[in-house]
């Protein structure tokens, strides 16, 4: 508990110094309409919040979010795990990742939107190709570095496969995934306004296109603000504590040594 605690307090120093940074940026400029203070942020985000507007927006963004990861996710791992284990389907297929990494999100988005059309599905499938060939890389990358001396020391002592893929298999996998878990969680998101930004009627995305059209910084400020602060609290107290529970073998070897 109290190294939780330690390890939590650089990050919400750090937090608060970027808030000062920002509070004495907006008191130098002096011009609300450019950089509002924030206060007039966290006021704005009140208003919204209490009026229901923040909440339907926030929802339906975390909900495109969730549902784009996950299948990024799941397609990632399995496309990235089957080419792992076969270097021969790496060979073939490889390129095929490659030009999947190098279209532009913006054109994925748009030709799911003129191929499915202006719908939910479209929007969901657009955000999780955009990340798909992202998870695939890191998890083959993952599966290539595995020690072959712990896969056959398994075999030895005739573990069970879901005790080898527990006990052996995830903890060298998990630093691979994590990265593909953070980056995804960060891209994912971003996309998603985007797709909102083009062809949705609600989310951040559809909020932040509004109030641009209005010049609202602090609105816009407020709902993109509002999101981040939410991936940073599954950052550190979801993909943190997973990757803290995974990587605790490696802790407990450091500290017998």
């Amino acid at each position: 508990m109290t190294k939780t605690v330690t390890d939590t307090k650089p990050v919400v120093i750090s937090l608060i110094a970027l808030i000062v940074l920002w509070a004495a940026a907006a008191w130098m400029g002096d011009d609300p309409s450019v950089l509002p203070a924030p206060g007039e942020v966290w006021r704005i985000a009140k208003a919204e919040t209490l009026s229901g507007e923040l909440p339907h927006h926030f929802l339906a963004t975390l909900r495109r979010v969730v549902f784009a990861f996950a299948l990024a996710m799941g397609l990632g791992c399995a496309i990235g795990g089957i080419m792992g284990l076969s270097p021969r389907l790496n060979r073939w297929f490889s390129s095929w990742l490659v030009v999947l990494l190098n279209i532009p999100a913006l054109v994925v988005i748009v030709l799911c939107y003129l191929w499915i059309g202006l719908n939910e599905t479209a929007a969901i499938t657009a955000v999780a190709l955009n990340k798909t060939a992202m998870v695939a890389v890191s998890v083959r990358e993952g599966v290539q570095a595995l020690d072959p001396k712990l896969r056959d020391m398994s075999r030895v002592f005739g573990m069970q496969r879901s005790a080898v893929l527990r006990h052996v298999v995830l903890p060298q996998l998990w630093p691979y995934l994590a990265g593909a878990m953070r980056n995804g969680v960060a891209i994912i998101w971003k996309i998603v306004l985007v797709v909102e930004f083009l062809g949705r009627s609600n989310g951040i995305g559809f909020q932040i296109h509004l109030y641009f059209q209005l010049f609202e910084t602090g609105y816009v400020l407020a709902y993109a603000l509002s999101f981040v602060a939410f991936m940073l609290l599954v950052e550190f107290a979801l993909i943190g504590a997973m990757e803290r529970r995974a990587t605790a073998w490696r802790r407990q070897s450091a500290g017998a040594s």
